[in-house]
């Protein structure tokens, strides 16, 4: 039986760092608001990015572009679980079977789950002809938010090893992963060298994931020159470098600070890391209450299958707009923003709506004593195949599938239907290889 959210927060361990998970809930949370209020809708049916439209909001994403505090509470929760596990099992041969499954089957899911549903959505809606207008450009939009679920994957899947250099180097193995990002820049940009910049998918957010470590071993004891040394270095690359003022995406920008992640992103990483553990005290503080620290939990439930489903979420309450003759705005004008907060209101209702349909999904299946566990290379092809198919669809979409549409990943075409199936083989591979183990 599962236990209820008061339950959860009675049995709690008074060694729990509950700001970590409070950390973890405000960073998605922040994302999916961002997402929505930068998606701008005309009656044309055309999505616009508000950031665009008015460039001094780029401003904003110092603040509120919080990826990499979610990749630092990963590298925490990952240190944590990886040597729970090692203590649990001292003898076991591998414990990388057991750590990727026990990792990802929250993450997986889900995930697989949304791919499904939404595959056959696509599929459907081809056939019929309906893929024009919003509903095409949804069928684009939906999967690009499935690069942060690759990215947390590379994370998961190299947790043993870089956990490994950061017990024998410390802040030098951070050093080692944020040198490399600087020697990509100067590749890049200085020397020009193709494809180079896609190295920084690793370099940059390994490093964030890296602080995570250090964080689970007290290490981070100078937040405020990691914070200040993190902004003062973002400004001035911003400013004196090839970087753009905005830390996400902008359309037809020649160069973004996200994709593929920059050194200025990585300093950004920087400051906003310094900047919550300067608030750690006072955030500690708040989730000892006992109605905080149970919605924290409850959110916490929740937050995997509401980011994957947030986007469906608004693209449908602007189609239901559209049906309904409601007019549409001028993005980022008065009467638009007066119409924001209904609109975003509605967007959490049906988000709530969809996160009931399919919460099942994230939570895990219990452990099973009786199975043994699987190979590591099976483990390790499962999480890369999964890693693959994730990013390729993050890139393809999933409008024209009967027409064979495809994009490059890295230097490679892929398509949906292959991203797909390579996504899914890899799941299965994971759910095999490895004895579940209950996660942190």
């Amino acid at each position: 039986m599962r236990s209820t959210v008061r339950e959860l927060a009675s049995a709690t361990p008074g060694t729990r760092d509950r700001y970590i998970d409070l950390l973890r809930v405000a960073s998605l949370a922040t994302v999916v608001l961002g997402h929505w209020l930068m998606a701008a809708v005309g009656d044309d049916e055309r999505i616009g990015n508000l950031l665009a439209v008015v460039p001094e909001l780029q401003l904003l994403t110092w603040v509120f572009q919080i990826m990499p505090v979610f990749f630092f509470v990963g590298g925490f929760s990952h240190a944590l679980s990886y040597r729970s596990l090692s203590r649990a099992r001292p003898g076991a041969t591998t414990l990388y079977p057991a750590f990727l499954r026990a990792r990802l089957q929250r993450l997986l899911r889900p995930t697989m789950v949304f791919i499904v549903v939404w595959g056959l959505l696509a599929l459907l809606i081809q056939l019929y002809g309906a893929d024009g207008g919003l509903t095409g450009a949804a069928l684009r939009l939906v999967t690009q938010p499935l690069w942060f679920i690759g990215i947390y994957l590379a994370m998961v899947a190299f947790t043993p090893p870089l956990l490994k250099l950061h017990e024998r180097y410390g802040w030098g193995a951070f050093a080692l992963l944020a040198a490399g990002a600087v020697a990509v820049d100067v590749a890049r940009f200085a020397l020009g060298v193709p494809y180079v910049e896609f190295l920084n998918f690793a370099f940059v957010w390994l490093a964030v994931h890296q602080l995570g470590f250090l964080r689970a071993d007290g290490r981070i004891r100078l937040p405020a020159a990691l914070a200040a040394g993190g902004l003062l270095s973002a400004a001035a690359l911003v400013a004196y470098g090839p970087y753009p003022l905005s830390m996400v995406g902008m359309p037809g920008e020649k160069v973004s600070n996200m994709a593929p992640p920059t050194l200025a992103l990585l300093c950004h990483g920087l400051w906003l890391v310094g900047a919550v553990e300067l608030l750690r005290a006072p955030g500690a503080r708040l989730v000892q209450r006992p109605q905080v620290w149970r919605g924290v939990i409850a959110a916490n439930g929740i937050a995997m299958t509401a980011f994957l489903w947030h986007l469906t979420a608004m693209l449908g309450v602007y189609g239901a707009l559209l049906a309904l003759d409601v007019p549409l705005p001028e993005p980022a004008s008065a009467a638009w923003w007066s119409q924001t907060p209904p609109r975003l209101l509605a967007a959490a209702l049906l988000t709530a709506l969809l996160v009931t349909l399919f919460r099942r999904f994230e939570h895990p299946s219990p452990p099973d004593p009786t199975r043994p566990d699987g190979s590591a290379p099976l483990a390790a092809l499962g999480i890369t195949l999964c890693l693959l198919g994730v990013l390729a669809l993050s890139m393809t979409g999933l409008g024209g599938l009967l027409e064979g549409h495809s994009a490059m990943l890295i230097a490679v075409p892929v398509t949906a239907p292959a991203a797909v199936g390579t996504a899914l083989t890899g799941w299965v591979l994971v759910e095999r290889a490895g004895n579940a183990f209950a996660a942190r």
